[in-house]
């Protein structure tokens, strides 16, 4: 594991993203905020505050990835963020597949008996919770390569 610090987990979308935020010794994953997209300069503005205010060493993309292992015109998008990501902060990436994440998160949130509106509100953290949890149950280890993986 590299130096210490929190993992932040997201669960990338074109208007929202869902961020969860792990402890320093990277055990727990707790939701942090779903971040309402703004403009380029602005969204990069965030994050690098987010990096510096949580002490972020490592960031955690789910990526959708076909059934068969393939990449999804959406994991395409998800790779070409964490790219921009990462020369925007300058912490590393790492990609955890998050195929039903937002199902799993869904289906969290209907137990707890919350509105649609509040389930709405809450939905994208709780994914990126899913996805920094699977992560950290990984033992901190993500996919890095896609070079083998074809549509």
């Amino acid at each position: 594991m590299e130096q210490r610090g929190c993992a932040a987990g997201i669960d990338f979308g074109t208007v929202r993203i869902g961020i969860a935020l792990s402890d320093p010794d990277r055990i727990l994953a707790s939701p942090y905020e779903t971040y309402i997209r703004q403009s380029p300069d602005r969204d990069a503005e965030y994050f690098r505050q987010f990096v510096e205010k949580e002490h972020v060493v490592r960031f955690v993309l789910g990526i959708p990835l076909h059934l068969n292992g393939g990449l999804s015109e959406k994991a395409k998008e998800v790779l070409q963020f964490g790219r921009w990501l990462e020369e925007t902060t300058g912490i590393g990436i790492d990609y955890i597949d998050e195929r039903y994440t937002s199902v799993e998160a869904e289906h969290f949130l209907r137990e707890a008996r919350l509105t649609n509106k509040k389930r709405k509100a809450r939905r994208d953290k709780i994914a990126a919770q899913i996805i920094l949890s699977s992560y950290l149950e990984t033992g901190c280890h993500g996919i890095s390569d896609f070079s083998g993986i074809d549509d």
